[in-house]
């Protein structure tokens, strides 16, 4: 029997960096020595004052559901957190706890887009954008920002994408895979394209928000833009920020009808985030940050070795990031001295010669690049970059024989 599956599903297609994780873990399991840095998730342990928020809900018994949209006492911590950090008021209906920041974005898709409502998507972006907007029956128009504008769109590319079928822009600051964050300035244009454009909703992805080192105070859009508040939905959590990547904690702020008809689609589909990451999440937001601070400096640390490591490298280029643990690539030129047509096959040579894991750049709609995450001690990093090397300069010794 042939078992069919939807149109819908066949749109789309598995995360490419799930997928990099998971053959990193199985040759490893086959006794490879293989070194990932695909991984988007802290290596550091949940810092002990939030696990032990979790433990404590266990004891106390606060395993049951809670309300959909969350517990009261999150998103009371949720709405200081957006006015501690970000200047935006909010009230508890329009708070939304989810199962991780990537469920907030899913469910704004599925409550806001009609067939073939367009969505503007930066590229480089993360992967699972346009596959959102595609299981929401939306049509991705990606506007693609190179190395030569900091990957980073103009307000004049954002204008040009703008049609009347265009409902929703996604923007991820500080950015998931280059590192690259929007300055106060250039969030201000770009909210300037979209003040006349009532139509238009934002979601504004400012999960890596804590992990930041750039030249001014990191902003979020409705930081500077507050004339969008009424359509603009700012989206976070506590994975990357407090290495709680397993207890699938995410949160959104919006306007209260926009709040409703995503907590719908939750309802109907995973119900409420779990009880007791929620009770750790309340710990993690409420407490004591000094831990964030640590985490983020270690982050910088391997940030600027990888970096400049990189650009020693023959054949690559890479930019300086202003947040995030990932470094992004551009290795065309290595592509071509080790005789690799894409960067699929590029990042296939380094795991097969090199044991070293990394994501091909197409799977962020960049295509000749590699992301590569830091997210690891700067001892891996280092035996990492060896071995990258010694693939490169063996490709370079054949080429000129």
């Amino acid at each position: 029997m042939t078992v069919t599956v939807s149109r819908r599903v066949q749109r789309v297609k598995p995360s490419p960096t799930l997928n990099v994780s998971a053959r990193a873990a199985r040759l490893r399991a086959e006794g490879k020595d293989v070194i990932s840095l695909g991984a988007g998730e802290p290596d550091f342990d949940t810092p002990e004052h939030i696990a032990h928020g979790g433990i404590e809900a266990i004891q106390k018994g606060l395993t049951r559901y809670t309300h959909v949209e969350g517990t009261n006492e999150l998103k009371d911590a949720i709405i200081a957190k957006f006015a501690r950090d970000n200047g935006i008021q909010y009230e508890r209906s329009q708070i939304l706890v989810t199962s991780g920041a990537k469920q907030a974005i899913y469910n704004l898709c599925m409550a806001v887009l009609d067939k073939d409502d367009e969505v503007i998507i930066p590229a480089p972006y993360w992967v699972s954008y346009p596959d959102m907007v595609l299981l929401a029956d939306g049509q991705p128009v990606i506007v693609t920002a190179g190395a030569a504008q900091s990957y980073k769109i103009t307000p004049k590319q954002l204008a040009a994408a703008i049609t009347p079928k265009t409902r929703l822009v996604l923007l991820n600051s500080p950015c998931n895979p280059t590192g690259a964050a929007y300055t106060r300035a250039e969030l201000r244009a770009l909210g300037e394209v979209l003040i006349d454009q009532p139509r238009i909703l934002v979601g504004v992805d400012d999960i890596y928000e804590k992990i930041y080192w750039g030249a001014e105070p990191l902003s979020s859009l409705l930081t500077v833009v507050p004339e969008l508040y009424g359509r603009t939905v700012t989206i976070n959590g506590v994975s990357k920020s407090y290495a709680m990547t397993g207890w699938r904690i995410g949160y959104c702020g919006a306007p209260k009808e926009l709040i409703a008809a995503m907590a719908t689609i939750q309802g109907q589909s995973t119900s409420n985030a779990s009880s007791i990451s929620q009770r750790a999440a309340t710990v993690a937001l409420s407490g004591d940050q000094s831990c964030v601070a640590r985490m983020n400096e270690a982050f910088k640390t391997r940030h600027d070795y990888l970096v400049g490591t990189l650009n020693e490298l023959p054949g690559v280029s890479c930019l300086p990031g202003a947040g995030t643990f990932y470094a992004f690539a551009d290795v065309t030129g290595a592509m071509a001295a080790i005789g690799c047509a894409s960067d699929t096959d590029f990042a296939e040579v380094l795991l097969t010669e090199g044991e070293v894991a990394v994501v091909p750049g197409s799977a962020f709609g960049a295509p000749g690049h590699i992301r590569l995450s830091f997210a690891c001690s700067l001892e891996t990093l280092q035996k990492a970059l060896e071995r990258i090397g010694r693939v490169l300069s063996r490709g370079s010794a054949a080429r000129s024989t």
